[in-house]
């Protein structure tokens, strides 16, 4: 879619320290000069400790560790109250765009992680070519019937980058009048994708995500699956080179075989206000369960990054750069799909 220790002291034994020796219990002839009637005074064992032979170790009987118990369970017991405390009188923060980060990390991102790490099993590949701060755009590829794409490319920045950087996704206008939708893409930092909107985030050191292809990527035949659309008018450069930000091409491999679209019912779609309606092996012939999404393993790779900062200001305002610029991104996308397609074993594994 162009759519957040209490440790237990050890007993002196398991410190490594060494045991004292216990007196050894001599008898009363050795204390005794021969001939003399000395009196015989009896030496007291040790308390805990019995008597002995002469050079024979004593063992001490060793107690089983005690369970050693961090307080984990009530950190997140008291984390999570005061979680929804905050939720329920207010006391929390979102941004100009509506973007919730707290409710992002701590909700809707464990929402999204079974999906990505269980069920699309997604590999992720060149998270070193995003910088650690500062702007950058991050142009991907669409696909896949309904856009988890943009999902799933959202959880691979924010698990997986070393910064921990958050992924603000473009999305289109769709999305903001759906009900439901419209209010979980603000909260996971999703803005309408608009130049403006793009700009300013990207002045802020935002990381933004950008699908061009839209919804003729997203709602493409089975038949031409990972063949990329055309990226528009290369809005996304102009703003990059706007701004200076570097351009990170991202390809993505296995959200095309999620809903593999055999069909488009246009009349139904225009019916609904939707821009295509997809017909699948399984949906809507199945119903509610041919909606669910055929679990393939997936690749999210993100290329070299495309510098824009050497370019002057007027740059911006050259078609024939941006022309050429948006061009390279899109080669550079399409070459990478083709790899990775070659390098796949199997749709599923």
């Amino acid at each position: 879619m162009a759519d957040a220790k209490v440790i237990p002291f050890d007993d002196d034994r398991s410190r490594g320290g060494a045991v004292q020796r216990p007196q050894r219990r001599r008898g009363a002839a050795g204390r005794r000069k021969s001939g003399e009637n000395a009196p015989v005074r009896e030496v007291q064992p040790l308390p805990g400790v019995g008597p002995t032979q002469d050079d024979e170790p004593v063992h001490h009987e060793q107690q089983p560790p005690l369970p050693k118990d961090d307080g984990g369970l009530e950190r997140r017991v008291a984390s999570g109250l005061n979680f929804l405390r905050r939720r329920l009188t207010g006391d929390y923060d979102v941004d100009d765009f509506g973007y919730d980060e707290e409710l992002t990390d701590q909700v809707l991102m464990s929402l999204l992680r079974p999906l990505y790490e269980k069920y699309f099993r997604v590999e992720v590949k060149g998270i070193g070519n995003i910088p650690k701060e500062g702007g950058a755009l991050i142009v991907a590829n669409h696909s896949g019937t309904l856009p988890l794409d943009g999902l799933m490319m959202q959880v691979a920045v924010h698990d997986h980058h070393p910064a921990g950087r958050h992924l603000r996704l473009l999305a289109a206008d769709l999305v903001f009048v759906l009900p439901v939708v419209n209010e979980l893409a603000r909260k996971l930092g999703h803005t309408l994708a608009c130049a403006e909107d793009a700009e300013r985030l990207l002045g802020q050191g935002e990381l933004v995500g950008v699908m061009p292809e839209g919804f003729k990527g997203i709602g493409k035949p089975f038949s031409e699956r990972y063949k990329l659309q055309r990226f528009g008018r290369g809005g996304f450069v102009s703003t990059a080179l706007r701004k200076g930000a570097p351009i990170i091409p991202c390809s993505i491999v296995g959200a095309e075989e999620i809903y593999p679209m055999i069909g488009n019912a246009k009349t139904l779609a225009r019916v609904l206000g939707f821009p295509y309606f997809p017909l699948t092996p399984t949906f809507p012939w199945l119903g509610p369960l041919g909606a669910v999404p055929l679990p393939t393993k997936w690749t999210i790779q993100f290329g070299e990054p495309i510098l824009t900062d050497g370019y002057p200001p007027e740059a911006a305002e050259d078609p024939m750069l941006m022309f050429n610029l948006t061009d390279q991104v899109r080669e550079q996308i399409q070459h990478t799909l083709y790899k990775l397609l070659v390098q796949r074993r199997s749709v599923f594994f």
